[in-house]
């Protein structure tokens, strides 16, 4: 049996007085316990090439390159046909769970799925029959129903929709952000058919330029989140961008400094909550955290205490990372950095993360420390993804800060100093109830 440990904990409530922002507590779909997410996000492969005029999606490498109905399955939509049926269902689920603030995922890659009819073979790669162009501002007036007969889908009369629909982004029952696609550095592996070449550092750029000012057209206040980075490689390179430029280490810096540069030329913010996804790569006993079920204790140990790779200096993460870029090193000051000295006001998003084991204590445990860290880091927006079909420690963990006594009770909205003298078996974050969050 393990030694009884000795722990020591300083709580100091009038010290390192932070603002929590409530949109960390969020989810990756639409979960039916009432009020326990504040945010949710409709995201992920499938809405690279969503056509929302038909409600199509193309899986990708994930299943089939096939182009089917499945985002309308998945989302249970009244009906199917509508446009834009697959986002109205999302939103109106979220609200009747008393959601706040539901993430959009937008299409941005240039095709979206022009039928519901399968496989989309090698030789009807884009441009194909089976695919509509991607446009993001209409030059003619708005319509709805749009018009299927036309070879293209406007981006922007889609959000006009949305608009009419529920209001702008930040006055409807349950507030919208935008975020510009989804991992696309990634975009020649998951979408071979839609997007085959290599995703350019100058073409996210300009792409994500055009989106945002597209999207600021129609519905001014609505946050932009990009560039939704799959991980540390897509953040460090863009995923080997053959055009990465050589005075930037860190894609992060030019991607920040870029978009606060073409938002000074178009007079207003194109790019509001940087966005990035965190898969771990720690390894426990030489096997990774992810994709090795619960594992032995030296794993579950790894697990819990993989977490402190997003904030501790002192801790070396065992993974790649750790060993040949550990100075890029803990994540979220990095990334804070980047934002301050390339986009100040930028804020901060982690729209997809997971540490395994979602119905063991070890993964329960894992997301519980994240969730601590993420607020007590001033990270704006957070949505858990899972990976396995039972995640009820994962559940438990939100229950921690949003329900802890099944009455409501939630940890508090102002991260407080709270140290201690074991981080390595006995982290800590304190919190206390101020609704005046400025003081």
């Amino acid at each position: 049996a393990q030694d009884a440990l000795t722990v020591s904990f300083a709580v100091e409530v009038g010290a390192a007085r932070t603002p929590i922002s409530p949109l960390i507590y969020g989810f990756n779909r639409v979960i039916e316990e009432r009020g326990l997410f504040v945010s949710a996000r409709l995201g992920g492969n499938r809405w690279t090439g969503y056509n929302w005029e038909n409600n199509a999606s193309n899986a990708g490498s994930d299943w089939n390159h096939s182009s089917d109905d499945f985002v309308c399955w998945f989302l249970s939509c009244d009906n199917w046909n509508k446009p834009g049926a697959a986002i109205e269902n999302f939103l109106d689920s979220f609200a009747e769970q008393n959601g706040e603030y539901a993430l959009v995922t937008l299409p941005m890659a240039g095709y979206v799925a022009a039928d519901k009819n399968g496989t989309v073979e090698q030789n009807q790669t884009a441009p194909s029959s089976r695919w509509k162009r991607l446009v993001y501002q209409k030059s003619s007036p708005f319509v709805y129903p749009p018009d299927l007969s036309d070879a293209n889908v406007y981006v922007d009369e889609m959000v006009a929709h949305l608009v009419h629909t529920y209001g702008g982004a930040s006055s409807a029952a349950v507030r919208r952000g935008y975020s510009l696609d989804n991992e696309p550095d990634l975009w020649m592996y998951t979408h071979p058919r839609l997007h085959p070449d290599q995703t350019t550092a100058q073409e996210l750029v300009e792409k994500s330029e055009a989106l945002a000012k597209a999207i600021k057209a129609v519905d001014p206040q609505g946050e932009i989140f990009a560039p939704v980075h799959y991980g540390f490689w897509g953040m460090k390179t863009l995923q080997n961008a053959p055009d990465m430029p050589a005075i930037y280490d860190w894609f992060v810096d030019f991607y920040l400094e870029q978009m606060r540069l073409r938002s000074e030329q178009a007079g207003r913010r194109l790019l509001d909550v940087f966005d990035f996804h965190w898969y771990p790569e720690n390894q426990g006993c030489g096997m990774r955290i992810l994709g090795n079920g619960v594992g032995d204790p030296c794993l579950q140990r790894a697990r819990m205490q993989a977490p402190r790779s997003l904030w501790d200096e002192s801790y070396t993460e065992v993974s790649w990372i750790g060993r040949w870029f550990g100075d890029y090193l803990p994540l979220l000051p990095r990334l804070q950095d980047s934002i301050q000295t390339y986009y100040p006001g930028t804020r901060l998003a982690l729209t997809e993360f997971s540490y395994g084991a979602e119905n063991h204590i070890s993964g329960g445990i894992a997301v519980a420390d994240v969730l601590g860290i993420l607020g007590k880091y001033g990270v704006y927006f957070a949505t858990f993804y899972p990976l396995e079909e039972n995640f009820d420690y994962v559940m438990a963990a939100y229950r921690i800060y949003r329900n802890f006594d099944g009455n409501g009770g939630s940890f508090g909205n102002l991260s407080v100093q709270a140290v201690t003298s074991d981080v390595e078996n006995a982290p800590i974050y304190a919190s206390i109830h101020d609704l005046d969050v400025s003081r």
